[in-house]
């Protein structure tokens, strides 16, 4: 069976991190959201798979390539041009996306799914399937029921007693929400949907699409499951995705490395003194990374690879990416480090180059900052007691 995965946004929510990366190659404790969702499609049948790649394209085709060491085959559409010998990403959109790829060659030939790449499932692909053909569906939102409190974080899904989709409600008020069935952005179409999307032109999935669909008043449904779906759709909503795992709440995916002690799981050749060392779990710490006699890491906390954690330094609750040297003494609680930036859990965050922290916080390549000025130790001082 064939399957599409959306993978050409910039991800504009999700900065700093998507200035290098793209969303799907975003690690979840070492291993790409997309490689979580290729696992899933190939469990259920689905072994060939488009994707359409845009932003930092390269990123992803050079690391999945053809598919094959995954159990599938992949084939990948770029969305954009080249000038001056430089790739420049021009997304069409999802359902233009679709479309491209049918016009270039029909792939499309019978049911397929449609995934965005940025979210870990677990959702029953099979039944969905079932479900989809017995209601002679063209196409099918999979959705999931959230409590109506969280309904002003998501778009909504209104559907008549038969499953039938009658509107939507972007981020309505708790108020307002005519239902608690969310868009998870999974989808199940049949061929003919290519009918309703126009060729060469921006078309999207949700804000073209399916109020097309609703408006012509095409066999269009949704169906309610229960499954785990944790979206990164923002900088926080990693954070939580990343505390989520260590914490043993998505039991679709387990903690990489070698438990040397309860909750505490290590990469390859780890350098650390576990007498003089105050580390309590869940926590993860990658291949290659030093902790200095008298640091403290506070879990859920995950450090990456190739990290340095100086003498006397906190870590608590915060996710530390590769290459972090974390300086002597300095205070990190609900901390996001990635390359030259320090994120709060909230998504503001701080460049710590531009700040004149970067002798704090640096790269565990480059060689040790100078010590600092008093001036700059009282910033230092400020910026975690305010943590």
């Amino acid at each position: 069976m064939k399957a599409m995965i959306l993978a050409a946004g910039k991800g504009t929510r999700v900065r700093p991190i998507t200035y290098t990366i793209p969303k799907p190659m975003i690690p979840i404790l070492e291993k790409p959201v997309m490689e979580f969702l290729l696992e899933l499609l190939r469990q259920h049948g689905f072994t060939e798979v488009m994707v359409n790649v845009s932003h930092l394209a390269n990123e992803i085709e050079n690391y999945f390539r053809d598919g094959q060491r995954f159990g599938v085959e992949i084939g990948y559409s770029f969305e954009g041009r080249i000038t001056n010998g430089e790739l420049i990403g021009e997304a069409i959109g999802s359902a233009g996306g679709m479309r491209k790829i049918q016009d270039f060659q029909p792939f499309f030939d019978d049911t397929f799914i449609v995934l965005c790449g940025d979210a870990l499932i677990d959702v029953d692909l099979t039944q969905a399937i079932k479900w989809h053909r017995e209601k002679g569906s063209i196409a099918t939102i999979i959705m999931k029921s959230v409590s109506k409190e969280e309904v002003p974080s998501y778009g909504v899904v209104v559907t008549d007693d038969d499953g039938r989709i009658q509107t939507f409600q972007e981020k309505p008020s708790v108020e307002e929400a005519l239902s608690t069935d969310i868009n998870t952005g999974i989808y199940i179409f049949e061929p003919e949907i290519f009918d309703h999307i126009p060729s060469g032109q921006e078309f999207d999935i949700g804000g073209d699409l399916f109020p097309k669909l609703v408006a012509e008043g095409a066999p269009f449904y949704g169906i309610s499951m229960d499954f785990e779906w944790v979206d990164i759709g923002k900088v926080p909503d990693y954070w939580h995705a990343v505390r989520s795992v260590l914490k043993g709440d998505v039991k679709n995916v387990p903690i990489p490395g070698k438990q040397v002690a309860p909750g505490i799981y290590t990469g390859l050749n780890v350098a650390v003194n576990w007498d003089k060392v105050d580390i309590q779990g869940p926590v993860y710490i990658g291949g290659m990374t030093k902790i200095e006699d008298g640091a403290k890491i506070i879990g859920p906390t995950m450090i990456g690879a190739n990290c340095l954690v100086c003498s006397d330094a906190v870590v608590d609750n915060s996710v530390i990416f590769e290459y972090s040297r974390l300086g002597p003494g300095v205070r990190l609680v609900d901390k996001l480090v990635f390359g030259r930036y320090c994120v709060d859990k909230t998504g503001a965050s701080i460049d710590v180059q531009a700040a004149a922290l970067d002798w704090l916080i640096t790269d565990a390549r480059q060689s040790l900052p100078t010590q600092p000025s008093v001036e700059r130790q009282a910033i230092a001082e400020l910026l975690g007691s305010g943590s």
